[in-house]
């Protein structure tokens, strides 16, 4: 399993929106509100095979009301 996290810059009070869409989509395992440049985060986990990017593209760009994302990679839990 490929673990990311994705940043959400979202429309002006769109926030609850996005949030309640990624998660009737099911596909996060976390979701959080957070302070600072972007207003949420969340934890994804995918298959080895599946591409990021394409999942990415296909699943969380299509989300009403984001503006932007980051996604950040990780290399190994400790």
């Amino acid at each position: 399993m490929q673990c990311f996290f994705v940043e959400f810059q979202c429309k002006l009070g769109q926030a609850y929106a996005v949030a309640d869409e990624i998660a009737n989509r099911e596909i996060a395992s976390e979701i959080y509100s957070v302070s600072g440049q972007f207003d949420l985060m969340a934890k994804f986990y995918i298959e080895d095979e599946v591409d990021i990017g394409r999942f990415v593209a296909d699943n969380i760009h299509t989300v009403p009301g984001v503006e932007r994302t980051h996604t950040i990679l990780t290399f190994k839990a400790f």
